[in-house]
């Protein structure tokens, strides 16, 4: 059974093309940083240097992938979520985003304490990235909370 929600719009705008537009942002950084990554380089960070520290420990690298790659995976992922939740409004796509953005959200705390406490240096890339996922989430929280309860739809 198809279940669909009356969605909310926020200013006036499907949440979902503002998750979407989001996904967007962190498939770009996402992207960036594995073509940089897989090319044997390591990202360019400004005086910080933080990002080059980071990309050269063994943690930016899980089963021989950069932590990147699977970046883009969860973008591209979330943003086809997005998409078909605005294009639909079914409602459990608004949860699949909500859901994989939480467990994007757990990774991204655990990648940030391992900078700090770890490695002892901070990508402002990768820092960027977790901003997006943890915003992603937020939103989809908040869009969830506030989304009147799905009705049935006839086969």
């Amino acid at each position: 059974m198809l279940r669909r929600a009356e969605v909310r719009p926020i200013f006036g705008i499907h949440p979902g093309l503002i998750l979407a537009f989001l996904d967007v942002i962190g498939l770009a950084i996402a992207l960036y940083l594995s073509v940089v990554e897989l090319g044997g380089g390591v990202p360019a960070c400004g005086p910080l240097k933080g990002c080059e520290t980071v990309a050269q420990s063994e943690y930016a690298w899980i089963n021989g992938i950069p932590v990147a790659v699977y970046g883009v995976g969860l973008s591209l992922i979330l943003l086809t979520f997005a998409i078909a939740w605005w294009r639909t409004n079914l409602y459990g796509l608004l949860l699949a985003h909500y859901g994989l953005s939480l467990a994007g959200v757990i990774f991204e705390v655990y990648f940030l304490y391992m900078q700090i406490a770890v490695i002892k240096a901070v990508c402002v890339w990768c820092t960027s990235y977790g901003l997006s996922l943890i915003l992603r989430f937020v939103i989809a929280l908040i869009v969830w909370l506030r989304q009147p309860r799905p009705v049935d739809e006839p086969a």
